[in-house]
């Protein structure tokens, strides 16, 4: 009965392991080559890019990085432990792999590159630029908003002619007017900490992604969402496991 025991709990780690890794991918065409993505879990996804891996806030617990290739770059939008694992970022590090980090997290991911909101940077000819990610609505019990104005960050990559823009933890913000040309975006939705459905919808409508991945969704009905951006026909909503 002991083995028998024993061989369930193995087989049943690694029933685990497998449908930890049985990741989701897209793959775009830009003007440079193809875009590939992978959604590993939450705010946690990899790009590959003309032979570049890039990762946005690794996280251990959301996939077994084991079975992932090693990092050309690395960037993290801000400190809170669903988006920053430095175990994690040492396990994928490579001698010559280069981090991107918002101001506030440099003591911990000591030699990153800093961008503050505003600031930009390029990586094998990749364009990259930080945005402001915070919170308007959301608070904690002691009124202090989840996430502050001016600490996180949003990032956009450009790869080769296509612009893409992951918008880390934030809500509907008034910055979002600003993005132009955003042809794939990633809008987190799970309460309390970024935006409601209704939210990202208004968010959508405010600077016009071509395709939108919800992210960082939660518990969050992404039904609902699809339903509010119906008659939106120039945003095609493109649901992932990403919760």
């Amino acid at each position: 009965m002991r083995n028998l025991f024993t061989l369930i709990v193995i087989l049943f780690s690694v029933y685990n392991l497998k449908a930890q890794n049985n990741f989701q991918t897209d793959t775009i065409k830009t003007s440079a080559g193809d875009l590939k993505i992978t959604f590993i879990g939450h705010a946690s996804m990899m790009f590959e890019f003309n032979k570049k891996i890039i990762y946005v806030d690794p996280v251990g617990m959301y996939g077994d990085f084991s079975k992932l290739p090693k990092a050309d770059l690395v960037l993290v939008t801000h400190g809170h432990p669903d988006h920053l694992d430095l175990k994690t970022i040492e396990f994928i590090k490579k001698k010559e792999t280069q981090l991107i980090c918002n101001e506030a997290t440099l003591s911990i991911l000591v030699g990153s590159e800093v961008l503050k909101n505003g600031g930009k940077t390029s990586f094998k000819g990749i364009e990259i630029s930080a945005v402001p990610a915070y919170n308007i609505v959301h608070k904690r019990d002691n009124g202090e908003v989840f996430h502050p104005k001016g600490i996180g960050n949003g990032y956009i990559i450009i790869f080769g002619n296509l612009k893409v823009y992951i918008a880390g933890d934030t809500e509907n913000i008034p910055e979002m007017k600003n993005l132009k040309q955003i042809d794939l975006a990633f809008l987190p939705m799970n309460l309390p900490y970024t935006m409601t459905p209704a939210m990202v919808a208004d968010a959508v409508k405010m600077f016009n992604p071509k395709i939108l991945y919800p992210y960082h969704t939660g518990n969050s009905d992404v039904n609902e969402l699809i339903k509010l951006l119906k008659d939106k026909k120039d945003c095609e909503v493109r649901i992932r496991e990403m919760k």
